[in-house]
Parts: C-alpha cells; structure tokens; sequence
C-alpha cells in the first residue's frame, strides 16, 4: 500500500527538473527565433544596401549621361551657329561679288561712254564758231544725263582749288595767278562713280607767279 501511494505522487524533484527543461527549451526556441530574425534582419538590410549602391551607380551613370548630353547639345548649337554664321558670311561675299561684277561691267561701259564725251569736250573746244556746236552740246547733255543715271559724276575742279591726289592727276606746273601749289587749269576732266574714281582729272598746277 506505501509503494502505490509512492507511485501515485510524483516526485518533487523530477516536477523540478521537467520545468527545468520546459524553461530550457523555451529559451532554446526564443534563442533561435532572435538568430532567426537577426539573419532575416542582416539579409535584408544587405539586399538594401546593394540596392542603394545600384541605385547610386544607375543615378551616377545617368548624371553622367545627362551632362555629356547638355555637352553635345552645346555642340550641336554651337556648329548651328557657326553653319548660320558662314551662311550668312557666304551670302554677303556672294553678294559683293555680284556687286563688283556688276559695277566692272558697268564701269566697263562708262569708261567707253566717257572716252566719246571727252572727244565732244574737245570738238567744242575747237569749234567754238561752227554750226555744229549746238548738235554737240546736246549730245554732250544727254550724254551727262546718260551717266548721271549710272551714278557716275565729272570730276571737272575749279582753279585755284586744292589738288586732290585721289581725284586729280597733275601734268605739270605752270605760271599762274592762283596760290601755289593749287590747280591752275584743268586739262582735262575725270569721272568717279559711286564714290571710286574710274579716271583721274589731269590738271595744272600753279607756280604762284
């Protein structure tokens, strides 16, 4: 009867150490869960980190991308302006030169025109009492309206005026009643036109005596 009752009650010590072991197994699982969650913890906080540094290279390399765009945008623009600029350049060298061809070969003609003025200039002069004078003084105004019209204007100086070296051509010096070293007679007239003398006057100068 003493061995039943014995065996009908546990005993207090192994009630002891069975806790024991159910605290101990607790904090084994609660260990490894921590462990468990620090892993999960570590890898995802690596996984962040090379997302970051992927990021941070994928936005490096897109700054880089974005300033070597601006730089060939600036290029471009730039050639633009320097394609328009000699364009422009282009046009205004291709106008000049339409230009100067064209004043040449106006500037042809008028030394032609002028070379048949002057022979009426001198048929005037030697002429003074013929019956021919009056045909030749018309002739010889429409021949200044002629090259009027083609801005070309008779270069003819008074005496006594200053010498002019880019208008007028000096033959020789001549006793004069006119200051020294001014035009005593014109010897013949000259012509510019638009602005650029085509024939010199030829004048006389005066020796001031």
């Amino acid at each position: 009867m003493s061995d039943e009752a014995d065996a009908g009650h546990d005993d207090p010590e192994d009630a002891t150490d069975a806790a024991a072991d159910a605290d101990g197994g607790s904090a084994s699982a609660e260990s490894t869960e921590r462990d468990g969650d620090d892993a999960i913890a570590t890898a995802l906080a690596d996984e962040v980190a090379q997302y970051d540094d992927a990021l941070a290279k994928e936005v490096a390399a897109l700054e880089r991308e974005a300033v070597e765009s601006a730089e060939r945008v600036e290029e471009l623009e730039s050639s633009l302006r320097r394609t328009k600029a000699d364009f422009q350049n282009y046009k205004k060298r291709a106008k000049k030169r339409q230009e100067q061809e064209k004043a040449r070969a106006t500037e042809s003609l008028v030394t032609r025109l002028t070379e048949v003025r002057d022979n009426l200039v001198r048929a005037l002069d030697q002429d003074e009492d013929a019956d021919i004078r009056p045909g030749v003084e018309s002739t010889l105004e429409t021949f200044d309206r002629v090259l009027a019209d083609e801005n070309v204007d008779v270069i003819d100086p008074e005496p006594g005026q200053e010498v002019d070296p880019e208008r007028h051509e000096v033959m020789m010096r001549v006793d004069s009643e006119h200051p020294d070293g001014t035009i005593a007679d014109v010897y013949k007239q000259g012509y510019e036109m638009a602005e650029k003398v085509i024939e010199a006057a030829q004048v006389t100068v005066s020796d001031g005596q």
